[in-house]
């Protein structure tokens, strides 16, 4: 365990009290940290995926050039998981002052309490620790903010109980901004921060001062100051003021997944699907058409681009996917909680929450739109795997009047028996390599994805209760009636 000084002339003594070390700014802790990673080829920022080639260059030349910088993207797009995690950035532990509000540097405090302290205890000053998590500060912006909240404000109690005039520095109840003071402050959502405190924010970046009803107060603040944005916001005439945008170093633009991969991936690592009891396993194909549903939404026109469509969406799909299967493992006894398609459209609630529709998806409605994305998503996940397979035995048996009732509370087993009643079903799916031969959950799930892939390609029809059957003629369609002919499935 470190040992760390507890007093200004011990602190003097230490390796903490070299030049390079005492005086340097929190740009520079960061910009020689980073080096140090990056000479030893270790991961930069840990858990963030789908940037290594594209957000991640970006951040850290803004980092080596010690910039104040913004991260312009969509919801759900990882912006506040990259700022906390430039905390790994800092040193383990810095020295303050003990008791001071701004976390003075011993060597340089910037606060009248510090000055004085210092100059009255000088090397018996008290010097506290302060750790790498507690010199990040977060707060989201909106339009009721103040500046007392981001800079401060005179504290007449304060005043008062210290025998000082309203003027004098003591007398201040310091804000975020400067608490923040040798460490990160990180602002989500600039653009809604009202134009007054975007003017004291600027001062603070340019000039280190800020009136405070109508004092001046001089704090020359060490700060790495980030930002968050939706690009419309930022850019939109009269949001954000041209002073402070001028002096933001640099623009960082984050997206969305580039390739379904990457976003299962993502969606993996991120979503809660290890439960106690029976074991989980999710198909390959299942977690596929989960993501795909991100995918095909943010293509669709119906929903609304400028807001996105967050990688929350699948995170949470895929979580209630995998509780469906587990109350269907336990009502039914089963050892194994493998999801099926039926599982995803349990899952509407986690669909229909996320998405932001236009006028012409509103009339439609959330939950016809989720349901068309589920077969969207099923059909190209079924053509990526098995794009050439031959489907016209199971089409016509339907045609002849062939009829399947799937539920999602029924076991695997009994699903698998009413599967093997459509010709070639099985066999498709075997052939593909879907699913192998002796493990009915999966072939039962693997099932399930290519009636779907034909329901959306409108040979068969599913109806509401989850009946598949011969597909129905395009009739005059009723305003929310669903698409594919067979109702508002569920």
């Amino acid at each position: 365990m470190t040992h760390y000084p507890e007093t200004l002339g011990a602190l003097k003594r230490s390796p903490f009290g070299t030049a390079d070390i005492a005086c340097r700014s929190v740009k520079d802790e960061m910009r020689q940290n980073l080096l140090a990673r990056l000479r030893e080829g270790s991961p930069l920022f840990p858990g963030v995926i789908g940037y290594d080639d594209t957000v991640m260059p970006q951040l850290v030349n803004a980092v080596l050039s010690r910039h104040n910088f913004i991260m312009l993207g969509l919801r759900g797009q990882a912006k506040s998981r990259i700022l906390r995690s430039l905390v790994t950035l800092l040193d383990e532990a810095i020295p303050i002052v003990a008791g001071s509000e701004v976390n003075d540097n011993p060597f340089r405090p910037i606060s009248k309490f510090g000055r004085q302290l210092v100059t009255d205890a000088g090397d018996d000053t008290p010097i506290a620790w302060l750790d790498r998590d507690s010199r990040y500060v977060e707060k989201l912006a909106t339009p009721d903010v103040t500046i007392a909240d981001i800079i401060g404000d005179l504290d007449p109690i304060k005043a008062a109980r210290g025998g000082h005039l309203l003027s004098d520095e003591l007398t201040i109840q310091f804000g975020m901004l400067p608490r923040a003071n040798r460490g990160i402050f990180a602002l989500n959502e600039l653009p809604d921060l009202a134009g007054k405190v975007q003017v004291g924010l600027f001062n603070i970046m340019q000039e280190g001062d800020v009136q405070i009803k109508g004092y001046p107060v001089r704090l020359p603040l060490d700060l790495l100051l980030c930002f968050t944005a939706n690009p419309e916001d930022y850019t939109a005439r009269g949001k954000i003021i041209t002073p402070l945008k001028d002096r933001i170093g640099s623009e960082i633009i984050t997206h969305y997944p580039e390739t379904v991969d990457l976003g299962v991936t993502i969606t993996r690592q991120e979503a809660w699907t290890t439960r106690r009891g029976p074991g989980v396993r999710i198909p390959d194909f299942i977690a596929e058409v989960v993501e795909r549903i991100a995918f095909e939404a943010r293509t669709d026109k119906r929903v609304d681009r400028r807001s996105g469509v967050s990688q929350r969406l699948p995170i949470s799909v895929l979580e209630n996917v995998v509780s469906n299967a587990e109350r269907r493992a336990l009502t039914t006894g089963e050892t194994d909680i493998v999801p099926r398609i039926s599982d995803i459209y349990a899952a509407l609630p986690a669909i229909t929450g996320k998405l932001e529709l236009e006028y012409e998806g509103e009339l439609v409605g959330g939950h016809a739109i989720a349901r068309e994305l589920i077969r969207r998503a099923a059909d190209a996940t079924f053509r990526e795997r098995a794009g050439g397979a031959n489907t016209d035995d199971i089409v016509m048996w339907f045609d002849a009047g062939g009829a399947l009732q799937v539920a999602d509370d029924v076991s695997a087993d009994a699903v698998y028996k009413g599967f093997e009643t459509v010709p070639g079903l099985v066999a498709v799916v075997r052939n593909t390599g879907l699913a192998r031969k002796g493990d009915a959950a999966v072939t039962a799930a693997a099932c399930e994805l290519v009636l779907e892939s034909l329901v959306a390609r409108k040979k068969i029809s599913r109806s509401d209760a989850g009946q598949y059957g011969r597909a129905v003629q395009e009739p005059r369609r009723r305003p929310g009636q669903d698409m594919f002919g067979g109702g508002l499935s569920a």
